[in-house]
């Protein structure tokens, strides 16, 4: 038996996505033992111990003989568990005690267990698109989430005995969609979504700051809501994904794409829910933007598609808030390693909370404010200035009154602020279409591609001449005023609409 090889394929994350890497096998005499080459890191070398205790715990011979396993391309740093299932498949089928038909037509990636068992690893959704761009079947353990566009791309195989099966060494493996949601395992899940227990209209005496969150959802724009606290800027913000449109089949694959490297469950697939993360003021910077080892996606690539919540914005540290800055910009964060370059989207809407001060109550004519005026200062511009320049509204949330709480006066409601957000995204698409802007004038519009009117010119002209505003505040109020025109069905930027962009923007002279 000497001399015998045999290689299959599987594939190692890096970064965002999965790269294909050849298992190769070689049979020699010698001492009987396994060498693994190829740049393995600690994780994949205990491999040699898991691997050779699965095979027998599943009812196969260990190989009396020499094993060299290289993993191959040898320059690509080889991490994780996820070896270690074609390692076996490998020096099963070298060995000649699996059928070998088949298995080039298959992508291997698993964690085995002692008894032969095989489970899921990070980043499954990573190697079922890289099984789809190689036209080759994902064979892997029957706990992986995977969405609903790539399931019959995969098999799921739950021990290694399981391979012996027939003249093709993966017959008998139903594939992932049946064998999830088949008769022999759990019901498919339910055509109707089940209603969200979070609704606008729970939250009273705030129209003002839903008009807002309108306005922010129709048109992406950045919000920041100050006020006291207990005046409802918290339950506002984790409210605005049920006003947003709902993912289309292409962002969930990336949202649950980037989970899934993370080693986090995407929970809004099936209802096809925006991302919402709300991290807390202590996280770190590689938290926030992303690192490590390995290298991990961040709360704002986590956020990809959907929304991050800063709330109490002033506690954050600095490092971390003004990481920001770059990836809203170019919607990805580039981390820089000595191995590379690692990319991951972070297109996310930034909805942030904030005191007006230290002990929250400036400006609250229920309590009494206690801060001495360098105080407030000296709170107020932890923020910082170039983040700011990147959030287009800016809204006062004030205590809600007693008598409405009480009496529970309703409000909009989620369902009554996601039409007019659809009707204000779909206006602006026919709006765009039919005017010929591409996506670089929608981007930087002026007040033509705007088509503003000439009062509402005038009008600009004159608060940006009091305020003495610079030029990214009067190209954020020119957006602003061109999505609520888009609310209001106006093809044109009337006068109305650029007060009320105005109102957003008065905080500071950009």
């Amino acid at each position: 038996m000497g001399g015998e090889t045999f290689s299959v394929h599987t594939a190692v994350v890096r970064g965002a996505e999965a790269l294909p890497v050849t298992v190769e096998v070689s049979l020699s005499g010698g001492i009987p033992g396994m060498t693994l080459v190829g740049m393995p890191d600690a994780a994949v070398l205990e491999a040699r111990s898991r691997v050779r205790c699965a095979i027998a715990g599943a009812g196969y011979e260990r190989p009396r003989l020499h094993v060299t396993v290289n993993l191959a391309p040898g320059e690509l740093k080889k991490k994780g568990s996820g070896f270690d299932l074609p390692i076996a498949v490998a020096i099963l089928a070298a060995t000649h005690q699996i059928p070998r038909q088949g298995l080039d037509d298959a992508l291997f990636v698993g964690e085995l267990a002692l008894d032969g068992s095989i489970a899921s690893v990070r980043g499954m959704v990573a190697y079922a698109v890289l099984a789809k761009r190689m036209d080759l079947r994902l064979v892997c353990g029957s706990d992986a989430d995977i969405p609903d566009s790539l399931r019959d791309q995969v098999q799921v195989i739950e021990s290694l005995s399981q391979l012996r099966r027939g003249a093709n060494a993966l017959e008998g493996l139903a594939p992932y969609l049946n064998r999830i949601y088949g008769s022999d395992r759990i019901a498919a899940p339910a055509q109707e979504d089940k209603p969200d227990t979070l609704d606008f209209v729970d939250v009273i005496d705030q129209e003002v700051a839903k008009r807002a969150l309108v306005i922010a959802a129709a048109g992406g724009h950045g919000l920041l809501m100050v006020g006291p606290p207990g005046s409802g800027k918290s339950m506002l913000a984790k409210r605005l994904p049920t006003i947003l449109p709902p993912l289309t089949e292409a962002e969930e694959l990336q949202s649950m794409l980037l989970y899934s490297v993370a080693g986090e469950t995407f929970m809004g697939g099936r209802e096809h829910k925006r991302p919402f993360r709300a991290p807390h003021h202590s996280i770190s910077l590689v938290g926030m933007v992303g690192g490590g080892s390995p290298v991990l996606p961040g709360e704002i690539s986590l956020a990809h598609n959907g929304v991050l919540f800063l709330d109490e914005l002033p506690e954050f540290s600095p490092g971390a808030l003004q990481s920001l800055r770059q990836p809203m910009e170019d919607k990805e964060v580039r981390i820089v390693r000595a191995d590379g370059t690692y990319r991951f989207p972070c297109d996310f809407q930034l909805i942030a909370a904030a005191n007006p001060c230290p002990c929250g109550y400036l400006g609250d004519p229920g309590h009494e404010c206690r801060c001495t005026p360098a105080q407030i200062v000296k709170y107020q511009n932890r923020v910082g200035g170039p983040l700011m320049n990147r959030i287009d509204i800016v809204v006062n949330v004030a205590r809600p009154r007693e008598d409405r709480l009480i009496g529970e006066q309703k409000g909009l409601s989620s369902r009554e602020m996601a039409e007019l957000v659809q009707g204000a995204r779909e206006f602006s698409s026919w709006r765009s279409a039919h005017h010929g802007l591409d996506v670089a004038q929608k981007k930087n519009m002026g007040v033509a591609e705007a088509q503003f009117e000439q009062k509402a010119i005038t009008t600009l002209e004159g608060i940006a001449s009091r305020k003495a505003l610079g030029g990214r505040a009067i190209s954020r109020i020119v957006r602003l005023s061109r999505t609520i025109a888009d609310i209001e069905g106006c093809e044109t930027v009337g006068r109305d609409e650029v007060v009320e962009a105005c109102s957003y923007r008065t905080q500071d002279n950009g």
